[in-house]
């Protein structure tokens, strides 16, 4: 009988909850920050895009805040035109120019673990061959966690986007072409860097997907942070400040402008912005804003 990831994973949790409320401790949750002023309400919640079915994960001051919220928020717009308008930049600079070889690039480790992992991740080798590093990096860690029963439909900003009452408007911090412009436009050391880390954990680590998981459905901003960012930050240092740091800082300005009007909004971004000294919600407290939530 095949593994059943999802169903052993939601054992694991329920049973985790049951040991939880055994010893008086109430169920964690994934962590939730609100911002408040006289007139303007602002819930934060932490993303993780791909998971497995059937995980309870809402809580429930997001959900009461999704009912009434008057835009909600993700890092990029869910709507068909937007959606299509990426595949064509993926398409665009997801390619190496003719001539130029992936597997030439990488340190001969690195050349040595894609060729075991594309046959396992069912990837031809001669395709990735052909792309360029950053969009390697993200196949292969789409397609490990695909195998492992996590996908973008049952993740957060699926799930909440169809949640949602239609009368919320719908907005985004960055466009398509700007998310991938962050991995497209970063120094190919950087992305070489990355990727070469992704295939090492891929091997090395295989349950850090399940490590990065339960410390998000457990609201452990310390796990968050070891699983979730310093990976990145060690392996490129340069790639983190870009892809993290002013990212966070640039959606800080515009939660900032949201802050001067008034109303009821819900964000919803990867959960690996919102944690550590440089985290949105460290971000937004710096600046003065009462931010109520984990620190």
């Amino acid at each position: 009988m095949a593994f059943n990831f999802s169903r052993a994973w939601k054992r694991l949790v329920a049973a985790a909850t049951v040991w939880l409320v055994g010893f008086g401790v109430a169920a964690a949750q994934p962590p939730v920050w609100v911002v408040r002023d006289a007139d303007s309400t602002v819930v934060i919640f932490g993303s993780v895009h791909v998971l497995p079915p059937g995980l309870d994960w809402k809580p429930k001051v997001l959900t009461d805040a999704l009912a009434k919220a008057d835009d909600l928020w993700f890092e990029l717009p869910f709507d068909p035109a937007s959606q299509a308008a990426g595949v064509e930049v993926v398409k665009a600079k997801g390619l190496l120019p003719p001539g130029e070889s992936l597997l030439a690039k990488l340190t001969p480790a690195g050349r040595e673990r894609l060729a075991r992992l594309a046959p396992k991740l069912g990837l031809s080798l001669e395709q990735m061959d052909r792309l360029r590093p950053w969009l390697a990096d993200v196949t292969v860690g789409l397609v490990d966690m695909s195998q492992r029963g996590a996908g973008a439909a049952d993740g957060v900003e699926q799930t909440i986007e169809k949640a949602t009452p239609p009368t919320a408007l719908r907005k985004a911090f960055e466009t398509a072409d700007e998310q991938i412009g962050f991995f497209a436009d970063a120094p190919e050391a950087d992305q070489l860097a990355s990727l070469e880390d992704t295939l090492r954990q891929i091997e090395e680590e295989p349950d850090a997907y399940n490590r990065l998981l339960a410390a998000w459905l457990s609201g452990d901003l310390k796990a968050l942070q070891t699983e979730g960012l310093e990976p990145m930050k060690r392996a490129s240092p340069d790639l983190f400040d870009r892809m993290i740091t002013q990212r966070n800082n640039r959606w800080v300005e515009a939660i900032t402008q949201r802050m001067a009007g008034s109303g009821e909004t819900v964000i919803v971004v990867g959960a690996g912005h919102l944690v550590g000294p440089d985290g949105v919600p460290a971000l937004l407290r710096a600046r003065g804003f009462k931010v109520e939530g984990p620190r």
